[in-house]
């Protein structure tokens, strides 16, 4: 599924975001920015150890913001990491919105073309996907009818219970 802002395309797909072939991609990472498990463990076992070498330059990472790596010896070039909300904490919402705008203006700085985007936050931190479907999608819509140098924003859902909302938030416009 896709749906045009302009010139511009925002994609909906199913699959691993480990695994695209994409100019970059954004993680969910923790404050201490440590690759863990999940998918900071196939971060860390797919691209091998120029990821967490870089991160450990970076040290800490508040909620909202974000950085780009390299993406090692994955299919991706780069990695943004944003560290997301953790849901029933306060300002759940707006620290989705941060995070997500965060991550996109790093694209920019870059001089990105093309962004993959997990559903941030809604795996162990418990954000609700309907909730990140909404802000997300509204978030990247504002920033692709704006001034940047991306192209095609990818929403990738790992499987139907990530993508129903995304598709029904992307149909609904958000």
């Amino acid at each position: 599924m896709e749906r045009k802002i302009g010139e511009r395309v925002i994609k909906l797909v199913k699959g691993d975001i480990t695994a695209l072939e994409v100019e970059a991609f954004v993680f969910d990472i923790t404050a201490d920015c440590k690759l863990g498990s999940g998918y900071g463990g196939a971060i860390a076992q797919r691209g091998g150890k120029a990821v967490q070498t870089e991160l450990d330059k970076v040290g800490r990472l508040a909620t909202g913001d974000a950085v780009l790596t390299t993406a090692g010896e994955m299919k991706a070039k780069h990695i943004i990491h944003t560290n997301g909300p953790k849901y029933h904490e306060p300002g759940t919402e707006e620290k989705l919105r941060k995070a997500t705008e965060s991550s996109l203006r790093v694209a920019k700085e870059k001089g990105l073309t093309q962004l993959a985007l997990p559903p941030i936050g809604t795996g162990m931190y418990q954000v609700p996907l309907d909730l990140c479907a909404k802000v997300m999608i509204e978030t990247v819509k504002q920033h692709l009818a704006g001034e940047t140098s991306l192209k095609e924003v990818l929403f990738v859902a790992l499987d139907a219970r990530e993508y129903a909302p995304l598709e029904a938030a992307l149909k609904q416009g958000a």
